[in-house]
């Protein structure tokens, strides 16, 4: 049998409530949709939040909303999903990518800092990745941020759960950005979220993800159809019930991987460290014998991936964009994910473990 790197089961309190809202009759935008906003903030420690179609149209709509458009710079990671990126090309803006550090893999602030230097009219935001669940810098990328008075971003799409501090993640920056992709550490099928404290910022990403509207039928700009659907946020509204469970699961898996790994030189565990809450939406460890690891992983039946294989400087559609991050390709060539999500049996579980921790190259 095969142990699968990603299953996006949902249960019977998704089932009750996409039966409870079909029956309701309200499937577009109605007030589960509300009630999840509500929910996410609240959860979070952010005071609003607008649910949008997808992770890519929330990055898209906050950063349109904060003003981001053409002839803007944004600096990111060049490690992360494409959609990062994508989302900063959508508003006209030019993405910026500064280099990742080599433990972390989320943006180094050193590089940030040497990115912003490198432009005699400086950036116009910073939009930082918490990669695979573990929390970016945001101590040093808020500092930064502060200092060149531009707004700082969370692209929060994989990290559901994580934490600094005891601060959830979705309240360390201006506005931050979650995906419910069916992969992620919670879903709603498909579906996005922007979470904020800026009263103004809401409205005018609200209005965006919504034709432009401000009113029945006035529209103050030409905006997208963004919208979550009700069926998508009842969905949405159980899986966050049960989001603190499903990490824990998670970073319970992931310690067993960890001791596993502790005697093997040959295989590098993710870093988890002190004072974050690493959410694990992937468990990513780090090899020079990457072929003959994830050779060994599926002759016992255990599917893994490559997240990602080639940084988004190096892809054709960015082949415009002129950036040196050593750092992330080297870890391009590296990164091999495991199973590790919550419903992975007990003897799945040790499978993996097992295969980790006999693995020598």
């Amino acid at each position: 049998m095969t142990v699968s790197i990603a299953d996006p089961r949902v249960g019977v309190p998704e089932l009750d409530g996409l039966i409870e809202t079909a029956a309701a009759g309200r499937l577009a935008d109605g007030p589960e949709v509300r009630a999840f906003e509500a929910g996410v903030a609240d959860r979070c420690g952010a005071t609003r939040g607008v649910a949008t179609s997808n992770g890519t149209t929330a990055l898209h709509a906050a950063l349109h909303a904060l003003g981001i458009g053409a002839g803007d710079r944004v600096v990111t990671t060049p490690f992360s999903f494409v959609a990062t990126a994508n989302a900063v090309r959508l508003c006209g803006a030019t993405p910026v990518f500064a280099d990742v550090d080599p433990e972390t893999l989320n943006l180094d602030p050193s590089a940030v800092r040497e990115a912003i230097d490198g432009f005699d009219g400086g950036v116009d935001a910073v939009l930082a990745v918490h990669l695979y669940g573990l929390p970016a810098p945001m101590d040093e990328l808020r500092a930064i941020a502060d200092e060149h008075d531009v707004p700082l971003i969370e692209d929060a799409a994989q990290a559901h759960g994580a934490a600094v501090r005891g601060e959830p993640v979705g309240s360390l920056g201006d506005a931050a950005c979650f995906s419910f992709y069916p992969t992620k550490n919670m879903t709603t099928g498909e579906g996005g979220m922007v979470l904020t404290d800026d009263e103004a910022l809401a409205d005018g990403i609200r209005s965006f993800v919504n034709h432009g509207r401000t009113d029945a039928y006035a529209h103050a700009e030409v905006g997208q159809n963004y919208r979550l659907t009700s069926l998508g946020a009842a969905i949405g509204r159980a899986q966050l019930d049960r989001l603190d469970d499903l990490v824990a699961v998670r970073r319970r898996n992931a310690a067993r991987y960890d001791e596993a790994l502790a005697d093997n030189p040959s295989v590098d565990a993710p870093p988890d460290p002190s004072g974050v809450r690493h959410a694990y939406h992937q468990y990513t460890v780090r090899t020079d014998h990457r072929d003959a690891l994830r050779d060994r992983l599926a002759a016992e039946g255990i599917d893994t991936g490559v997240y990602y294989p080639t940084p988004i400087h190096r892809q054709p559609a960015y082949a415009d964009v002129d950036a040196a991050a050593p750092n992330a390709e080297a870890a391009a060539e590296r990164v091999l994910s495991v199973p590790v999500h919550p419903q992975l049996s007990r003897s799945e579980v040790e499978r993996v473990a097992d295969a980790l921790r006999g693995f020598r190259p």
